[in-house]
């Protein structure tokens, strides 16, 4: 029988194994960069107003980028590799292929960092002021951001093309989805908020504006002005997810979901007489109450996974791995 010493000593090594597995999210703060990188957030924002300025829809595809790195092995910048010949990413998996972009706005953002503090700010933290820069710009909620995350060397089309939830999705896979990153039903629909500010294409509406009855008559003649019934006829014709005010962070997506306008299957399917329509017209009802959740959910999801310490990199350009 072991001594009490012995006893003791192994409880203390037993608490320093689980502060390290556990201690990931806490090794994220908001003061991450405060004295490495002081110029940080004004630099990023500076090119985030400017890109949205020159293109109002850009707001909207640097925020999808952050969910969509988070979502396949955590917030790692995975999404920001691009595919060589020996090396495959994740920017063609089928969710990203045709709906990612705003690359550029990245890199030109990388590259001003990198000269007020080379080799210092990682991409992936990159992603997630970006994100959070879109949304303030475009009128949304603005939040503290949790740094610290390191960049992948390593991506996969298969876990993108399996993590991220597509437009056809119902409301127990979307559940699913988001359950499977840790994410509650009250992420779920605060998340989907983030598509007030979206946009999609005709090839992944189309089904639902001429075969769905759960549709408002109004919204579906607008859409069907823009979508061709006839497949390969104006299938990259972009109409907003949010019915009036595509351009602006508010809480009328979830009006319009309640007036059966969700212009994607699975964004109907959130108030759809499941178990997420309490929170659909709560937040249709009060802004100031989906702006908090946003912004709790969003926190959240950027703990997912992230690499510290040693693992990962920091990268110099975002595309490739040092």
């Amino acid at each position: 029988m072991a001594s009490p010493s012995s006893f003791s000593k192994a409880i203390l090594t037993l608490a320093c194994v689980v502060l390290l597995i556990g201690g990931t999210r806490a090794q994220l703060s908001t003061d991450f960069y405060a004295k490495t990188c002081p110029k940080l957030f004004p630099t990023v924002k500076k090119i985030v107003r400017a890109a949205i300025a020159n293109e109002t829809r850009m707001g909207a595809s640097l925020l999808r980028l952050f969910f969509h790195d988070c979502f396949v092995n955590g917030c790692d910048g995975s999404n920001l590799l691009d595919d060589t010949p020996t090396f495959t990413g994740e920017k063609n998996a089928m969710p990203n292929q045709n709906s990612l972009r705003g690359f550029d706005v990245v890199d030109r953002i990388k590259s001003a960092v990198e000269k007020v503090c080379p080799s210092i700010v990682s991409c992936a933290d990159l992603l997630a002021i970006i994100a959070r820069d879109s949304v303030g710009i475009l009128g949304g909620p603005r939040w503290d951001v949790k740094l610290g995350r390191r960049d992948a060397r390593t991506a996969s089309q298969a876990a993108a093309n399996n993590s991220i939830p597509p437009p056809t999705n119902n409301l127990s896979a979307l559940i699913s989805s988001f359950q499977n990153q840790g994410l509650s039903l009250k992420d779920l629909v605060a998340l989907y908020g983030g598509h007030t500010i979206g946009q999609a294409r005709c090839t992944n509406f189309r089904a639902r504006i001429y075969n769905e009855s759960n549709l408002d008559s109004s919204f579906a003649r607008v859409a069907k002005s823009n979508c061709p019934r006839v497949t390969g006829v104006g299938d990259n014709n972009l109409t907003g997810l949010d019915f009036q005010s595509a351009t602006s962070f508010d809480n009328s997506y979830y009006i319009n979901l309640i007036k059966k306008r969700g212009l994607l299957h699975s964004d109907q399917q959130l108030f759809n007489g499941g178990s997420t329509d309490s929170f659909i017209r709560t937040y249709a009802k009060s802004q100031s109450t989906f702006f908090k959740d946003f912004v709790a959910s969003i926190i959240k999801m950027g703990d997912i996974k992230p690499l510290t310490g040693s693992n990962g990199e920091i990268r110099k350009k975002c595309r490739r791995v040092n």
